[in-house]
């Protein structure tokens, strides 16, 4: 029985860091678009929507936006 546990809890825990490693790759590329975004340019509804994105991303601790940057390979220079 407590093998069939273990197993179990590896199952959800490998499920678990493939689940973050999509959200990660996601997270990633809205910074990275927020970050290229010319606000001049957009409807006021969009740059309402960035605005929110970029606020719940900058929530983020900053070495979890650091792994998000780094699953797509993005920089953001400031």
């Amino acid at each position: 029985m407590h093998s069939a546990e273990e197993n179990m809890l590896r199952a959800e825990l490998e499920l678990l860091m493939r689940e973050r490693e999509i959200l990660l790759k996601i997270t990633g590329v809205a910074a990275g678009l927020i970050a290229e975004l010319n606000t001049t340019d957009l409807p006021i509804r969009t740059v309402e929507a960035a605005d929110l994105l970029a606020t719940s991303i900058n929530q983020l601790p900053e070495d979890v936006l650091q792994d998000a940057l780094d699953a797509v390979n993005a920089t953001i220079v400031e």
